[in-house]
């Protein structure tokens, strides 16, 4: 409570220039022949226009804002400036009677556009990203179990053909690379993915060993199939 009840410069300040330039407007209403509550009623109108107008301009970038607050400014200073002595409040211009009656009109179409107008934001809204799912780590028993279910290639043909003697030693060749199943390179793929899109980087061949459950040389064949290096 002490906080909310300390004075403030700005505040205090506020306050008097709204005293002042409020019975300025009041002044020069009565002296254009605006009497009584209707004399009260204008300073009300043009300050609560230059507020809508404001409250708008930090919201939207709109040039008819600027307008109307400038238009209320403009009337708040005149009527500032022209009760400093510079006018005779006795025998006010036509022309300037004829502005403070046409007042309530603009204003009301001031304060009407700035209601209904459509809004235009002032600062490009960034894109929002897309969400990005985690990876979702599979047990290696999932993945046994898949390549289990994977059908049994079918036996090759039996070849009738009689052997050839062989006339020199041939060196034991390489032992073939056992086939990788499509779905447990689908899998691999989808972590890579997944990693890619959560890091920005490729996906550590250790890593994607640890969470298929695979030996190294495994999933250096899968890295190599997908080119994932």
């Amino acid at each position: 409570m002490a906080r909310l009840l300390r004075p403030d410069a700005v505040l205090i300040q506020a306050v008097i220039a709204g005293a002042l330039s409020f019975s300025h407007l009041h002044d020069l209403a009565e002296a254009a022949g605006q009497t009584g509550w209707k004399a009260w009623a204008y300073p009300i109108s043009v300050d609560l226009l230059l507020v809508a107008a404001w409250r708008r301009l930090r919201t939207v970038r709109d040039g008819g804002a600027w307008t109307w607050f400038i238009v209320a400014l403009f009337a708040s200073l005149g009527a500032n400036i022209a009760t400093a002595g510079l006018l005779d409040l006795t025998d006010v211009p036509d022309w300037l009677r004829i502005l403070v009656a046409g007042w309530p009109a603009l204003a009301f179409l001031g304060g009407t556009l700035l209601v209904h107008s459509p809004a235009h934001t002032t600062s490009d809204e960034a894109p929002v990203p897309d969400e990005v799912t985690p990876p979702v780590d599979r047990a290696p028993a999932e993945v046994e179990m898949e390549r289990a279910e994977e059908p049994d290639p079918e036996p090759a043909p039996v070849d009738s053909t009689p052997p050839v003697p062989e006339l020199a030693p041939v060196p034991p060749s390489t032992p073939a690379t056992p086939a990788i199943p499509s779905a447990l390179l689908d899998h691999a793929r989808k972590l890579a993915d997944s990693h890619q899109a959560a890091t920005g980087s490729p996906i550590p061949v250790d890593v994607l060993a640890a969470r298929l459950g695979l030996p190294a040389p495994m999933t250096d064949q899968i890295t190599a199939q997908l080119q994932l290096t």
